[in-house]
């Protein structure tokens, strides 16, 4: 009997080495294959990986612009484009094209220009037209009125422009010769419309 309860002691310390053995062998294969924690792992938070990042609309107020006057980044930015619709409206009208124009006049200058171009069309006059570039701009006068902006500016470019008859006989102007034009344009431009396009709105002889 004394014998029996010895060796079933000794089966049971047994049973707890190899228990702990197996368990420590466990650990270290878990640890092998998936590392140690250093303290300094990056933290993931899935419930913010999983969101998209944006500003609240409240945050940032537009600022209010200025337009009363015209000067700075602004004034350069309104000749740059005064330019192009220069050139625009000088190459469309030779050509006769009235979709364009309708897109960079005024509903007055558009009337004036299609009339311009119907006449000519009616007596078989052709123009011919090579814009060189604009020498020189300059904003003239500037001003509010109401809901209205009024800008004049002043152009001096270089042009070859030649008209010719039925015929085809030149009757004014000359291919082979630049000439300097000089014109001062008013544009006009409704704060109240959407989009911020300026027209044409008069072309002031002087």
């Amino acid at each position: 009997m004394y014998i029996y309860q010895i060796m079933s002691n000794s089966f049971g310390y047994l049973d707890i080495i190899l228990l702990g053995m197996i368990a420590g062998f466990i650990i270290l294969r878990l640890r092998s294959i998936l590392g140690r924690k250093t303290g300094h792992e990056s933290k993931v938070y899935p419930s913010f990986a999983e969101k998209e990042f944006s500003i609240p609309k409240n945050e940032t107020k537009p600022i209010k612009e200025n337009l009363d006057i015209l000067e700075g980044k602004d004034k350069k930015e309104f000749l740059r484009g005064a330019e192009i619709a220069y050139e625009s409206i000088l190459t469309s009208f030779a050509v006769g094209d009235l979709i364009k124009l309708k897109s960079l006049l005024s509903s007055n200058m558009f009337s004036n220009f299609s009339d311009a171009i119907k006449s000519r069309n009616k007596e078989g006059i052709k123009s011919e037209f090579t814009f060189i570039g604009i020498k020189e701009s300059s904003v003239e006068k500037y001003e509010k009125v109401r809901d209205d902006l009024f800008a004049t500016v002043k152009f001096v470019a270089e042009v070859i422009s030649v008209k010719k008859d039925k015929e085809n006989k030149i009757i004014e102007g000359n291919p082979d010769k630049i000439k300097f034009v000089t014109d001062s344009w008013k544009f006009t431009r409704n704060i109240k419309q959407k989009g911020p396009n300026w027209y044409l709105s008069e072309i002031i002889s002087k």
